[in-house]
């Protein structure tokens, strides 16, 4: 998968249009490291192999604005969302999850502890 659209599970309302599925190693160690700004498409989706607090932590060292991180289990529950700060050493969801969204704060305004959602295939 390269991009998805994230949905509510019940109303198949569209929460963000377009994001980065990003399940290889690069790709989330990257994450958003060196960016200054972002736009409603610069939000990602690290994908972790099972739900974990551990391997689902963020780092926001070399992020140089905040960000939203919102963590969404296996399930499709979205576990816990934040606002991360630049330069932070660490953040991780206070349950086990297996996805990290991250994209521009406005996120947060979208996304509710106990929502379902899904993702959906898009072509990039």
């Amino acid at each position: 998968m390269g991009y998805v659209a994230i949905k509510k599970a019940e109303s198949d309302s569209i929460l963000l249009p377009r994001a980065r599925w990003c399940e290889g190693f690069l790709c989330k160690l990257r994450g958003l490291t060196f960016r200054r700004r972002l736009g409603m498409d610069d939000a990602l989706v690290l994908v972790q192999t099972v739900d974990s607090q551990t391997t689902t932590s963020i780092h926001m060292m070399f992020v140089f604005c905040p960000i939203a991180a919102i963590w969404i289990n296996s399930a499709g529950e979205v576990i816990e969302c934040r606002l991360a700060k630049p330069f932070r050493p660490y953040y991780s969801a206070r349950a086990p999850a297996r996805y990290v969204l991250e994209g521009p704060p406005a996120l947060l305004d979208a996304f509710r502890p106990g929502d379902r959602v899904r993702f959906e295939p898009i072509a990039p």
